[in-house]
């Protein structure tokens, strides 16, 4: 990387570091009148943000379909396989170390209210063209449609627009992500998030955060060993895109630092990145699931006496993993779409359910971290698998050879 990379990515934590610092201090003495304030530009600038993640999607992904050609089938179904397996292995992980520690654990059964937030002053609501899945699908359709018909004008429209959503990205999104964050942690702390709820599962909190670590540090050495390279270059860059998500507590609104902070990697083809990434971000959710399956079985315990059992605990995790992959990529999109199977399954009552969203959303930060960081993992998964040896390069010089003969 070059010394100016590395000041930008040093700036960009310092940034990121100082909203969450300023957030928390503004949060904790501010008055009704600041917070309504904040509320506010936390209102508009979510907006903005959640407005262009679905463009961000179709800008990367469609094209990335492209230029992989033939690959782009076998990459998708891989890309999602490994996506599910991630899920479930981590949940997996999750409930056997819950059998395990839950029992022995002793835990606050009382979770104190929190102050509420003033209401915004008003309203901006800049809604998104479409739905992140919806811009998923349509992405994916859109390129492999032009892979089939060999349509290349409308490829190279892809491309710019590509272009067009990255200078999106750099001028607009990056910089406005700091106040996001600061005006996210001034919430927190002034509702008393940060001081009522935290303290009293800070243990299991903190359980599941060397779960979270545990569990990239599972996802980095099984790519090193698919990809045959050092999974080391790649998550040593990941560090503005993990305190971009704990600010934003979403991988939606954390994609563009991610693309950024994976397209540094020495390892990783630009092709592997634009497909992968994107994706991820919308269906890769392993760091969640993990924390959700812990949560659940710990209000299991406290509010019906007894950890679920092994076989619905199975059944659960299953579910789960699909359930994931369909989860939007937005604060609390998680545990939003799981609670069917929370009360289906787990057969948790309102006041369960209600327990499990407000424990949740205390480490969702750190949730949505581990999740966007898995996403290297996967992306380096995929490029062993299908670019060892630069075959992607390779098929695009073949392409690009064809396109100069029939010209």
């Amino acid at each position: 990387m070059s010394l100016e990379n590395r000041f930008g990515e040093f700036a960009l934590i310092i940034k990121l570091i100082g909203g969450i610092a300023a957030g928390i201090v503004i949060g904790l003495v501010a008055n009704e009148a600041v917070i309504e304030v904040v509320t506010t530009i936390k209102y508009v600038i979510g907006q903005l943000i959640y407005y262009t993640v679905p463009l961000i999607i179709m800008a990367f992904i469609a094209p990335s379909i492209v230029k992989l050609g033939n690959n782009a089938n076998k990459m998708l179904g891989a890309g999602v396989l490994l996506a599910y397996l991630s899920a479930a292995g981590a949940a997996t992980m999750a409930a056997v170390a819950g059998y395990l520690i839950i029992p022995n654990l002793s835990i606050a059964t009382q979770v104190e209210g929190l102050r509420e937030l003033p209401e915004v002053v008003f309203q901006l609501n800049i809604p998104p063209v479409m739905s992140v899945m919806t811009a998923l699908v349509t992405a994916i359709l859109l390129g492999s449609a032009t892979i089939w018909t060999k349509a290349e004008t409308f490829a190279k429209l892809m491309n710019e627009f590509e272009e067009i959503m990255m200078q999106v990205v750099h001028r607009i999104v990056i910089p406005v992500l700091p106040v996001f964050i600061a005006t996210t942690f001034a919430c927190l702390a002034y509702e008393g998030s940060l001081t009522k709820q935290l303290p009293v599962f800070l243990e299991v909190i903190a359980i599941v955060l060397v779960g979270q670590f545990l569990w990239l540090t599972i996802l980095y050495l099984i790519a090193g060993m698919i990809s045959g390279k050092n999974p080391i270059e790649v998550v040593k860059h990941y560090s503005p895109a993990y305190i971009t998500a704990v600010g934003t507590m979403s991988s939606a609104a954390t994609l563009p630092v991610s693309l950024s902070c994976a397209s540094k990697s020495s390892v990783l083809s630009k092709d592997t990145v634009e497909f992968m990434v994107p994706m991820g971000a919308t269906i890769h959710l392993c760091g969640s699931v993990l924390t959700e399956t812990f949560f659940a079985m710990t209000i299991s315990m406290m509010l019906y006496g007894h950890l679920p059992s092994v076989s619905v605990m199975a059944l659960f995790i299953l579910l789960f993993g699909i359930f994931a992959i369909g989860a939007p990529g937005v604060p609390g999109g998680t545990v939003m779409a799981s609670l069917g199977i929370v009360v289906g399954v787990l057969q948790f009552d309102p006041a369960g359910v209600a327990l499990l969203v407000a424990v949740f959303a205390l480490q969702d930060s750190f949730g949505t971290a581990c999740n966007v960081t898995g996403d290297g993992a996967l992306s380096l998964m995929l490029e062993g698998l299908f670019n060892r040896n630069g075959e992607l390069q390779k098929e695009r010089g073949c392409e690009a050879g064809l396109g100069t003969e029939l010209k």
